[in-house]
């Protein structure tokens, strides 16, 4: 196994983890996410429902501002892996796609389960159109 397969292993053994503290009462959909950050070190999230679907929140939102809010937004995202207990295909949903953009690595990428395994893509190839402000 080369060594970029046994780092994407790891990236999405950790989601899986991450996944096992979901809080799915609802859908039943278990989702966790892993961040791979340009320092190395690696945040994970777990999807939390709310009974009023619009309030839930998301595995890589919960992983990226858990990470701001214990490291601070100098980080950049290298990469992210997102799988889910159900074994169902899950790339990441728009507004995660849109937030996780602002903190990424021109070369991030994005692994996920895909309808034959898992996927491998660039997140500004998932996001092409990134909602965006110039700072001045």
């Amino acid at each position: 196994m080369s060594d970029t397969a046994k780092s994407v292993a790891g990236l999405m053994d950790a989601a899986r983890e991450a996944a096992a503290n979901a809080y799915a009462p609802y859908s039943k959909f278990r989702v966790g996410a892993a961040l791979l950050f340009d320092d190395g070190s690696i945040i994970t999230g777990c999807n939390v429902e709310n009974v009023s679907y619009g309030l839930t929140s998301c595995a890589e939102r919960n992983a990226l501002f858990r990470a701001v809010s214990e490291r601070g937004a100098n980080r950049k995202i290298a990469a992210v892996a997102v799988t889910n207990l159900n074994g169902k295909p899950s790339p990441p949903c728009g507004a995660c796609r849109q937030v996780l953009s602002e903190f990424a690595a021109p070369g991030a990428v994005v692994h996920f389960p895909g309808e034959k395994g898992i996927e491998t893509r660039l997140l500004k190839e998932l996001l092409p159109f990134q909602f965006h402000l110039d700072a001045k």
